[in-house]
């Protein structure tokens, strides 16, 4: 089930990218949106949740607190029962075969990301200022040193973004018959507003938006 799965999400990801110039593409530091993509392949029906963690716990900063703990470990819990969110049609009989779910940050790609530019630019900077008044660079060295940290302590201020990511796969009867999906999402997490939703079937792919206002999403028109 494990390879029928990843095949599933590779004909997924393929044909995300073929269909992309039509989808509109989300922010993940939105507050109220998130991302929901399907894709049907045969019996299966795979899905990928991706949602700002505020819209999920209330908060995008990485747990502190007991509380904050236990928000996230509920949260996490209730994104692995998709079902319970994304309610399908009764004639559809779908159940779960696999779900995961986890809390994810961007501050440790950021972090990596800045220190391989900074070891870049003082290894260049190193070389162009060979022969140059070392007093007057060490001044400027310093100056960039205090600029460089300060700048530092400001990213670091900022980059506390936290996105919730959720991934699963569903074995149904007559996945055809997934028409009408009930978005029981909005009742479960009170801060999302929306979902922007990618759905590939043999049809073709098809961008909708789902709306806390109108939890409904209709599929009848791809198949």
């Amino acid at each position: 089930m494990i390879k029928s799965s990843s095949a599933t999400l590779i004909l997924f990801v393929v044909a995300s990218a073929a269909a992309a110039e039509d989808a509109r593409q989300l922010d993940a530091h939105e507050h109220g949106v998130g991302q929901l993509d399907m894709a049907f392949d045969g019996n299966q029906i795979a899905l990928e949740l991706h949602a700002p963690g505020a819209d999920i716990v209330g908060f995008e900063y990485a747990a502190q607190s007991a509380e904050d703990r236990a928000k996230v470990d509920a949260a996490v819990a209730s994104l692995a029962r998709p079902l319970d969110l994304f309610a399908m049609p009764a004639a559809a009989g779908c159940s779960v075969v696999q779900a995961s779910a986890s809390l994810e940050s961007e501050e440790d790609h950021e972090d990596h990301a800045d220190h391989d530019d900074h070891e870049e630019h003082a290894h260049d900077e190193g070389h162009d200022h060979e022969g140059h008044d070392h007093e007057g660079h060490d001044d400027h060295a310093d100056s960039e040193k205090h600029e460089g940290h300060d700048d530092h302590e400001e990213h670091a201020e900022d980059a506390g973004h936290t996105e919730f990511h959720a991934e699963y796969m569903l074995e149904c009867a007559a996945p055809d018959q997934a028409t009408l999906i009930q978005f029981a999402y909005f009742d479960t997490f009170p801060n999302a507003l929306e979902l922007e939703v990618q759905v590939i079937t043999d049809k073709g792919a098809t961008a909708f938006e789902v709306l806390r206002d109108a939890p409904t999403l209709d599929l009848r028109d791809m198949f």
